[in-house]
């Protein structure tokens, strides 16, 4: 007998929105049946990738339906409180990064997943590059030794165009909470959780030093982080930074025998490679075409149906919304 697809919702559906419910569709392994946002060129643009989807204005009007899980994308200030009330309406949660604008607001919502036993994810989508996913095999089997230093680099030559990405309240932070947050996740993962025992960062807005209380958001920053085994990870980000180029992104480990390093392919926000080093000798470990823009949300979709209970690996969106507590020294 054959077990009825999952019934999503999705709340918030501009470009990233929109992106991801193209992918579940794509699936075929849920059924995506409600759609809110509160502009209405948004839901009718959605409608066209889920046109049986009924439309509401707002998160509140669409809580009142019955759902398995809930997909959402709206500004981040949103999340934690909206995921939430959606776990505790008895449906699962896949979100938008970050889940929470603190460590201690994400702690929040991955307690009431497991307290409701909901599965919990969210949209780490650099994980889920296959030339990054080649990386992380080459790490953890070892072939580059035991790794004792990483460099994470995330530069944005664009910046965010939508205004409550400048607004602390709304955004919880600038280029860290938005870009760094990927690269503290990818170095978490690849090096298989270690703990984080120092951190000292230097964070600036428009080239001077940044003031929280005085000029917004920072959107230039630098950390360093030291392990418990004395590891050294070095993570970089920035928006609107003059770097010749629309994007650079990579992810470096060092080991004892070697390194791995991921990269973005002619300042491309979409296209990577990865690498194993030697010495001065370079192999490739993946370069090819790889449609992973989505890919997350996919994979979100085929979880649900298999199993909707509460999966331990959401822990690990805390430990990287403690790294980024550290980087903004709170």
């Amino acid at each position: 007998m054959q077990m009825a697809k999952p019934k999503v919702a999705f709340a918030g559906t501009g470009w990233i929105g929109r992106n991801r419910l193209q992918a579940i569709v794509d699936t075929a392994a849920a059924e995506v049946i409600a759609i809110a946002d509160p502009s209405h060129e948004m839901r009718s643009a959605a409608q066209l990738v889920a046109p049986g989807a009924e439309c509401y204005d707002s998160f509140d009007a669409l809580l009142g339906g019955k759902y398995d899980a809930v997909v959402i994308a709206t500004p981040s200030a949103m999340h934690a409180e909206q995921a939430i009330a959606v776990l505790k309406s008895g449906a699962a949660v896949f979100c938008q990064k970050p889940l929470g604008r603190t460590a201690a607001e994400t702690a929040e919502v991955v307690e009431t997943a497991r307290a409701t036993d909901k599965l919990l994810a969210v949209d780490f989508s650099y994980r889920h590059v296959r030339a990054m996913q080649a990386v992380y095999a080459c790490v953890r089997a070892g072939d580059i030794g035991e790794v004792y230093a990483a460099e994470l680099v995330f530069h944005n030559a664009y910046g965010p165009d939508k205004a409550w990405f400048y607004d602390p309240a709304q955004s919880g932070g600038g280029c860290v909470i938005d870009l760094g947050i990927h690269m503290a996740d990818l170095a978490l993962w690849v090096m298989d959780s270690p703990e984080i025992v120092r951190c000292a960062s230097h964070l600036m807005a428009k080239a001077k030093q940044w003031d929280p209380q005085a000029n917004g958001v920072e959107d230039y920053a630098v950390a360093q982080l030291t392990t418990a085994t004395g590891a050294v990870i070095n993570l970089a980000c920035s928006w609107n930074l003059p770097a010749g180029c629309d994007a650079v992104i990579k992810a470096a480990f060092y080991g004892t025998k070697g390194a791995a390093a991921f990269t973005n392919i002619d300042g491309s926000f979409f296209n990577f490679a990865a690498y194993r080093h030697e010495g001065t000798h370079r192999q490739v470990l993946y370069d090819g075409p790889d449609e992973w823009f989505g890919r997350a949300g996919a994979e979100f979709a085929r979880s649900l149906a298999q199993d909707s209970s509460f999966n331990a690996a959401a822990e690990e969106v805390t430990a990287a919304a403690r790294v980024i507590d550290m980087i903004y020294n709170r």
